[in-house]
């Protein structure tokens, strides 16, 4: 597909702490989605495809936090900190209330923003994550973070990362839909970025033991072959989650919002209808 005029239509708004890249997208009305991105992704890295579908029938933000992409500041070295700066962009743009999406690293960052300030949101999507340890979760595979740390990636990496084998040509045409993307995370906020989740999965500022308290409705999704964040994580969310839904797709991995833009899509507007 082509990519979309509006994903190049940058603009910037001054918070406290950092200049904030965002785009802003779709239909106008109702509660704005404010979308955060994984480990090393800046905005230019959601998926077209994915994107449209929301813009069909959703207000929708995609911003760089502080030190990421095109924003100013300096990436924090924990997921609460990146909490602050999702807070903090969304008061400079003078929003009352957001729905928030969050993948991966997005998601813990979300999840906590919600925890922090549960009046700002109105429901909340964790995808491709989880609420910090788990017991009883499988150890991520070594290969994961050998591959995710390299200086960068290509295909391959990113194929291994997020779309099981069996779903290989769909990979490669949500890579190909991404070619255009321009904007990285520099050296210094990778490291910070990687300090951030490493604490997040030994438990430190981490959700589990909270999740009680995000009573909002709340929709998790995950691939049933997620190397990165294991789906047995999304499960136990249920557990504890007052008000959840869950969905799982089988042929998936961490990728399978993009393996899947449109079913997924679909399946977040009506959660937010």
């Amino acid at each position: 597909m082509t990519t979309p005029q509006f994903l190049s239509e940058t603009m910037f708004v001054d918070g406290p702490s950092a200049r904030y890249a965002y785009r802003r997208f779709g239909v106008r009305g109702g509660v704005p989605l404010v979308m955060a991105l994984r480990y090393r992704g800046t905005m230019d890295h959601w998926d077209p495809a994915f994107l449209q579908v929301l813009a069909e029938k959703r207000d929708v933000i995609v911003f760089d936090n502080a030190g990421v992409g095109r924003s100013s500041g300096t990436v924090p070295d924990t997921v609460e900190g990146m909490a602050h700066g999702v807070i903090e962009f969304v008061e400079a743009l003078g929003l009352p209330q957001v729905d928030l999406l969050g993948w991966s690293m997005g998601g813990a960052v979300t999840q906590t923003v919600a925890l922090l300030r549960p009046q700002l949101v109105r429901r909340l999507v964790v995808a491709g994550s989880g609420p910090g340890p788990v017991p009883g979760t499988p150890p991520t595979p070594d290969r994961v973070w050998q591959v995710a740390g390299k200086p960068s990636n290509d295909d391959e990496d990113f194929l291994y990362l997020f779309f099981p084998e069996t779903a290989r040509q769909a990979g490669l045409e949500s890579l190909r839909r991404l070619a255009e993307s321009r904007a990285e995370v520099l050296p210094e906020g990778v490291a910070a970025q990687t300090a951030a989740i490493r604490a997040w999965g030994k438990g430190e500022g981490a959700s589990w033991e909270r999740l009680a308290e995000l009573t909002l409705p709340v929709l998790v999704a995950n691939g049933a072959h997620d190397v990165m964040v294991h789906a047995y994580a999304t499960y136990a969310m249920s557990q504890r989650l007052p008000d959840a839904k869950i969905v799982l797709y089988s042929d998936a991995g961490h990728g399978f919002l993009f393996q899947h833009p449109e079913k997924f899509g679909a399946e977040v507007v009506a959660f937010l209808s």
